[in-house]
């Protein structure tokens, strides 16, 4: 992973950005010494920025409560071309559109690859109640650029299936679009009670899996369940046509 740029992209609230946010910048942190730089673009809900670890950088976007001044990215893509490294940015569902506009109508995915770097858009499709919105915006985000998409399936809100039981990679939705995706992470439903319990109590706390397993208010067998989690997401990973 050298000079690689990763925007967290879907418009919809609360289905699982900031959590690929931080898995995917350990797991790009932990291939080796390349510089990392985080970002988190959030403006209500700026959580990513709340893992000390990471040194995330928040940018503030808002001039109020509720008003965006794009110009105000300029910062973002300034501070992200004037150093090499990997970079991960992190983008709450109030900046999506603004952001997605931005990038768009200032042609900044060509700027970077001009400038050297290999741009991806990370896109989240939920299962359940969410996946008809969350589709919808992974077909959105894909016709609209050009970029390489990596699809995460989120399995938290319910299996990724529709009413006659097609999985959402059997969809036509998904095919139209395959030939674009460099590969696919699932976060899988997992027991609420223990591993679910886990997970939350370390995002929490804001803390990374490197000091989880440091920390004594985890018991040895929570740490357990937390490595098995990430274990398979980094295996997943790896397989990715970076």
């Amino acid at each position: 992973m050298q000079n690689t740029v990763h925007f967290i992209l879907q418009g919809k609230g609360g289905i699982g950005k900031t959590l690929v946010s931080t898995l995917l910048a350990q797991w790009i942190g932990g291939k080796d010494d390349t510089p990392l730089r985080c970002y988190d673009t959030d403006q209500e809900n700026a959580t990513f920025s709340r893992y000390k670890a990471m040194n995330v950088k928040h940018v503030p976007v808002m001039t109020d409560a509720r008003n965006i001044d794009p110009k105000r990215f300029d910062a973002l893509m300034i501070d992200i071309l004037d150093t090499d490294g990997n970079c991960v940015v992190d983008n709450g569902a109030n900046t999506f559109s603004p952001l997605m506009g931005y990038l768009l109508e200032n042609d900044c995915f060509s700027l970077l690859e001009e400038s050297g770097r290999k741009v991806y858009i990370h896109t989240i499709v939920g299962g359940g109640d969410t996946l008809h919105d969350t589709a919808t915006g992974f077909v959105a985000t894909a016709q609209s650029t050009k970029v390489p998409l990596v699809l995460w399936q989120n399995e938290h809100f319910g299996l990724l299936q529709s009413a006659s039981g097609k999985q959402f990679v059997e969809s036509q939705s998904y095919a139209d679009n395959r030939a674009r995706v460099k590969g696919s992470i699932t976060l899988s439903q997992r027991n609420p009670d223990t591993f679910g319990a886990d997970v939350k109590k370390m995002n929490t706390a804001r803390l990374t899996m490197q000091e989880v397993l440091q920390n004594d208010k985890f018991n040895i067998m929570e740490k357990q369940r937390i490595k098995v989690v990430y274990r398979d997401i980094f295996e997943q990973l790896d397989k990715v046509q970076w």
